[in-house]
């Protein structure tokens, strides 16, 4: 799932969300060319940007070697959410207790936000 969103005084607002066509393995997800196609020329038509990411793992939520490397978002201060048990666990009340927030930071690395900083990066209403 991408989250679309813009810049505003307070941070980045979601204004859209997308679940795109894509290509995902054991190890390995991407989204095809075509489906690229279509969300740039979605997000240009709207002045988004693609503001985070949000997807699920079988067990554990953490960020994995081919969550680093096959990232759609790559901006400084992206943010990553993973949900464990395939979200057959979560609900939307225990979404933000549930998930694992990563944010990138300016050195292209995936860092998990520990939650008392969460609150900065973060907040659904």
């Amino acid at each position: 799932m991408l989250w679309f969103g813009r810049e505003t005084a307070s941070g980045i607002e979601i204004e859209a969300v997308c679940r795109p066509a894509q290509i995902a393995g054991a190890d390995i997800f991407r989204i095809p060319p075509a489906a690229m196609r279509e969300i740039i020329g979605i997000i240009a038509q709207h002045g988004w940007m693609i503001a985070a990411q949000v997807h699920s793992h079988p067990q554990h939520a953490f960020h994995s070697l081919a969550d680093d490397k096959w990232a759609i978002v790559r901006h400084e201060n992206a943010l990553s959410l993973v949900v464990p048990y395939f979200a057959a666990r979560t609900t939307a009340a225990s979404f933000m207790q549930d998930q694992k927030t990563f944010k990138l930071t300016a050195d292209n690395r995936w860092q998990e936000l520990v939650v008392w900083e969460l609150s900065k990066w973060l907040q659904i209403s």
